[in-house]
């Protein structure tokens, strides 16, 4: 069977961040609650890091669905913020549209996003978005909802539709590629040392070793 690998290129990829609201956020209880907050900042953070346009939007947020995380808000001050009154699904809206759209005029026909819940909020547009044409990336760790096994069946959705469900550690290394890139190490492992300490200790690790003369540098 022929297959070919379609990897998240950081020139051809925006960057979506969808009802991440504070009030939604104890809907996600698949993941530890301090994890899944580092995850939701790291996902917005990861377009900064690449230069990824980036999307922002909300539903219903002057409602118990809440706002934005200010820490969001801040990485993204100049980005389209479309807020939602009523449509459950971002891309039925048509501001939202116009905006992803907007963005793929310029030659960006890959879509990272993730929002809470994982089957409504990441699913429903994720579906749309492969319907539309675009490569649909999801991140699962910035996805939350109620239970494994709503996750689960939520993302065996997206795949069977052709959307690629990864980690934030999957997307960053794609987008990166090669550590001697730019983006590579310089900007990846303070991001890493930040969201991800199990990667970023190690890097530590690394460093501390070459400081003191037991491992050669790369």
């Amino acid at each position: 069977m022929s297959f070919t690998y379609n990897r998240i290129d950081k020139d051809k990829a925006m960057l979506l961040v969808v009802d991440h609201q504070e009030g939604l956020f104890q809907l996600a209880r698949d993941q530890n609650p301090t994890v899944m907050k580092q995850h939701i900042l790291a996902h917005a953070e990861l377009a900064k890091v690449f230069g990824l346009p980036t999307i922002l939007t909300t539903s219903a947020e002057t409602g118990p669905n809440g706002p934005l995380p200010a820490e969001v808000i801040a990485l993204h001050p100049e980005a389209p913020f479309i807020k939602r009154n009523g449509e459950v699904n971002a891309w039925d809206n048509p501001d939202f549209k116009a905006a992803v759209e907007a963005i793929a005029q310029t030659g960006r026909n890959q879509v990272i996003l993730a929002g809470i819940t994982t089957d409504v909020c990441t699913a429903f547009l994720a579906l749309s978005l492969r319907e539309a044409g675009f490569s649909v990336f999801a991140n699962s760790d910035a996805s939350g909802t109620f239970n494994a096994k709503t996750a689960s069946e939520a993302n065996d959705r997206m795949r069977a539709a052709g959307v690629q469900v990864l980690s934030l550690f999957a997307v960053a290394c794609e987008l990166m590629r090669d550590w001697r890139n730019t983006p590579g190490a310089t900007q990846l492992l303070p991001f890493f040392d930040k969201y991800l300490p199990e990667y970023g200790f190690l890097a530590r690790a690394h460093d501390a070793a070459i400081q003191n003369g037991t491992q050669s540098g790369l």
